[in-house]
């Protein structure tokens, strides 16, 4: 079963970053860095959103010798469209209460 779309505070937050770069692959530490998220926070939100197809997932190869595989995030298109809707509405509240 596919959860709800989430609007939580930390959701708008992390695809407020990732819509910066929206085609650009991005680790989960760099992202949790950016957001301030902690990584009990960060890596279910990352993982429900890549299940509600918000964002692709893929092991990109280390760029060195001897270091692991990481995993990267990106936003799909729908992703971008829901970031994007999401940060409209925002804005929309703020000049509504100012």
């Amino acid at each position: 079963m596919v959860r709800r779309l989430n609007g939580s505070r930390q959701t708008q937050s992390l695809l407020a970053l990732m819509a910066r770069q929206p085609r650009a692959w991005q680790y989960g530490y760099e992202l949790s860095k950016e957001t301030g998220l902690r990584s009990g926070t960060l890596y279910p939100l990352l993982i429900r959103l890549s299940d509600q197809g918000l964002l692709e997932s893929k092991w990109l190869e280390p760029e060195r010798p001897g270091r692991p595989p990481r995993h990267a995030y990106r936003l799909t298109p729908d992703g971008l469209a829901f970031a994007r809707a999401a940060s409209a509405g925002r804005r929309k509240l703020r000049e509504a209460t100012t």
